[in-house]
């Protein structure tokens, strides 16, 4: 992160960032594919993380409570990680490749919270509908998150932003 925020992303290699960290190109690529997993780590921890939440929500939630509980646990996952968030952000919002891999991202935990409601016996297009909307509420919480200098916790922004989804949908 120190590094990309130096030099840019497109300016650093995959050698600085093994030497800063202290290890051999060789190590650095036996644990990231590339430059860009530097920056996407978690995001299977994620999307596990929030499968899981889903698939454990209470069976008389809605399919967009049920995706949204897993849009919580996922988040919870950040919630000691605030300046590394904001750092990372800023970093993919200057790069058009990180933002392309940040979009397959979401789009990987859309596909993963639909799973998890057709395993809860919710039916397509319910499923799906669902699964993008709880995705979107995350994506647009995250980033009212990382733009709040005292941010409230991860939780609150995606209950403000579904309260601002369910109130663009109701009238």
């Amino acid at each position: 992160m120190e590094l990309y925020a130096e030099r840019g992303f497109d300016q650093t290699t995959a050698s600085d960032i093994a030497e800063r960290a202290g290890v051999t190109e060789r190590t650095f690529f036996r644990h990231f594919a590339d430059k860009r997993e530097v920056l996407f780590d978690g995001s299977a921890t994620m999307v596990r993380t929030a499968h899981d939440a889903i698939l454990a929500a209470p069976a008389d939630s809605s399919p967009l409570e049920a995706a949204l509980a897993g849009m919580v646990a996922g988040g919870d996952l950040l919630k000691d990680l605030h300046d590394r968030s904001v750092r990372r952000a800023a970093i993919i919002a200057a790069n058009p490749s990180l933002q392309e891999r940040e979009l397959l991202k979401l789009a990987s935990m859309t596909d993963a919270a639909a799973g998890a409601l057709r395993e809860r016996g919710v039916p397509e297009p319910a499923a799906s509908l669902a699964a993008h909307s709880a995705v979107t509420v995350f994506h647009i919480a995250f980033a009212r998150w990382v733009s709040a200098a005292r941010p409230p916790g991860f939780a609150r922004c995606v209950a403000e932003t579904a309260a601002e989804l369910r109130g663009v949908t109701s009238a």
